[in-house]
């Protein structure tokens, strides 16, 4: 897919941040001055928590908006922000009545890369946001866990992961979050558990107990096999609309991230035999 507003000669990278690049130097700015009452924040902007403002305000005061916004022209004669409503936000509240933008001309699908892309390149994304923003990618523009793995410069697995975070019933989503339980690893934990009830009880083990990772899995396996016992791996996947489900049994216990994904991408392969 064409990056049509980048600048010639750049182009979408994860090794660092892109924005970084259509800047020039302190004192000049790149694209053009616009009006920051014309902005618009993105509706579909990946990250839900806006985070503490005042360091970055502080430093618009002194410095200005030193990185440009990446913005989208729309029909009403305003724009919507790609990326970059941190700064939008700390501008205004420094008083600035202008922050230098870049117009892009792209689609939607490209809009919901860069804002994912942007905010993950930054590494400031919650495990909430990083999984609803890749299964946004998936389930609103048809986009593949390859596609999406290769969009955004994550491996295969890490992608997987994330959508399977994502799968997290809300009832279990809110137990987490008021349990402050944030950390990748431990929601995993608590998505491998092979029905909701587990899943609920898991998150509640975590929060009461304070478990590490390595206690939580522990304590995962405790409950799938309390007799201590080595019982086959099940891996099971619902669809958010619960339009379907996917199980995949292993004569093994102890399955790595990566088995996992192999044998889901086998099980794909022979998808034209099955049906």
């Amino acid at each position: 897919m064409s990056r049509r507003g980048l600048p010639a000669g750049l182009s979408m990278r994860h090794d660092a941040h892109y924005v970084e690049e259509l800047t020039q130097t302190e004192t000049t700015h790149v694209g053009r001055l616009l009006p920051i009452d014309k902005l618009d924040p993105n509706p579909d902007q990946p990250r839900t928590e806006i985070g503490d403002l005042t360091e970055l305000t502080a430093s618009i005061k002194e410095k200005g908006v030193l990185e440009p916004l990446l913005v989208k022209p729309t029909l009403s004669g305003r724009w919507m922000i790609i990326a970059g409503e941190r700064r939008w936000r700390s501008a205004q509240s420094a008083g600035l009545e202008e922050v230098p933008c870049i117009e892009m001309d792209v689609d939607d699908a490209e809009v919901a890369e860069i804002a994912l892309i942007e905010n993950m390149q930054r590494k400031d994304l919650t495990p909430w946001e990083e999984a609803d923003g890749l299964r946004a990618l998936c389930e609103r523009f048809g986009y593949t866990h390859e596609e999406v793995a290769r969009k955004v410069g994550k491996s295969r697995s890490t992608v997987t992961e994330a959508l399977s975070i994502a799968a997290i019933p809300a009832s279990i989503r809110e137990i987490c979050r008021a349990c402050e339980i944030t950390s990748k690893s431990l929601l995993l934990q608590i998505v491998r558990q092979p029905d909701d009830e587990s899943m609920r009880s898991m998150a509640e083990q975590i929060a009461t107990e304070g478990l590490t990772r390595d206690g939580a899995r522990r304590a995962r396996k405790a409950y799938i096999d309390p007799t201590g016992a080595s019982e086959p791996y099940v891996f099971r996947f619902e669809a958010p609309g619960r339009e379907f489900k996917v199980e995949v049994k292993f004569k093994k216990a102890n399955i790595s991230a990566e088995e996992l994904f192999e044998a889901l991408n086998a099980a794909a392969q022979n998808i034209d035999e099955a049906i």
